[in-house]
């Protein structure tokens, strides 16, 4: 028997690994459970093979989401909110998509796949940031930040209304820009990222549990679990990331045993941009596993042709 949170996290070869385990040889040799169903599901969308997977597993899984287990749970609402990019926002950003595409124009003609993955997603990290802040990409830029100025609406409101949040961010770089605009507005706050201590992080927790701070400021990889921070009932995403399901798991810091409120999720994401492909990706995904586990948290890989779409798209 295994238990787990998230049986598929990041693509389908994960269940197979789960079957190798508790079930031999049901699924076959990991190139044939990739031909037969993998590469037919992740790339081709084929509902055939999904059905026959889903047929083949379903006899073995027992699944309960965290709604029929508690009962008690406050209902959680998630809510996207676009950000208009200003002007000169606007043109950066337009400037470092093209200068993506000409760096990679036919770079897959002489480098293997492996090579011409990583380059893309270099160019991708890049655009993502210039999304978060100009100055993630330009440290000197003086353009103003749009999302740095929608988070400034947002606190103020949830502050006057005594609501506390969580804020999390896959860039350390732009958490510290966050933290650099709440010590200037005299915000209380706590903060973590993966460099922090255990005993620190324990500290700060505790800290954030008992009221000291409104905000609580998490890089998306070390929050996303073994945290309990229901003293807060708002959760800020300030950049989508390419797998929901890590999105998930840090929002249910928040939303889990001990939480008396409903909660409330903020997904801030710049319009006509990349964020907004990669959060078309999250239903795609996530209706892939709709199909075949019954809601659970799958993110298939990123192939190389989908990442190039997200740079040549508008």
């Amino acid at each position: 028997m295994v238990a787990t949170g998230t049986p598929i996290e990041n693509h389908l070869g994960e269940l197979w690994n789960v079957f190798r385990f508790i079930n031999p040889g049901l699924l076959g040799s990991l190139k044939q459970f990739n031909v037969r169903y993998a590469l037919p599901i992740e790339k081709s969308e084929d509902k055939k093979a999904r059905q026959r997977l889903k047929r083949l597993i379903q006899p073995f899984i027992l699944r309960r989401t965290k709604n029929q287990v508690l009962e008690e749970l406050p209902p959680r609402t998630e809510i996207t909110i676009p950000v208009e990019l200003g002007m000169e926002e606007a043109a950066l950003y337009e400037a470092i998509r093209k200068s993506a595409l000409d760096n990679l124009a036919g770079v897959d003609k002489v480098e293997g796949k492996g090579e011409l993955h990583l380059k893309i997603l270099a160019e991708i990290m890049r655009l993502r940031r210039a999304c978060c802040n100009p100055r993630l990409v330009l440290p000197d830029s003086a353009i103003p930040s749009s999302k740095l100025a929608a988070f400034a609406e947002i606190v103020d409101e949830l502050r006057e209304n005594r609501h506390k949040a969580l804020v999390f961010s896959q860039f350390v770089g732009h958490l510290e820009i966050i933290r650099n605009y709440l010590d200037r507005a005299g915000i209380p706050y706590q903060y973590l990222d993966g460099s922090t201590p255990a005993p620190e992080r324990k500290l700060r927790v505790d800290a954030f549990q008992s009221g000291s701070g409104d905000l609580f400021l998490i890089s998306l990889k070390a929050g996303g679990v073994g945290l309990n921070l229901t003293a807060a009932d708002y959760v800020i995403h300030m950049d989508p990331w390419w797998n929901p399901a890590v999105e998930d798991q840090a929002s249910d810091r928040a939303h889990r045993i001990g939480q008396q409120r409903p909660v409330t999720i903020y997904r801030l994401v710049a319009k006509g941009t990349i964020e907004e492909k990669i959060v078309g990706l999250h239903q795609q995904k996530r209706g892939l596993a709709d199909s075949l586990l019954d809601e659970s948290d799958l993110s298939g890989k990123v192939s190389v042709d989908e990442l190039l779409a997200l740079l040549r798209y508008h």
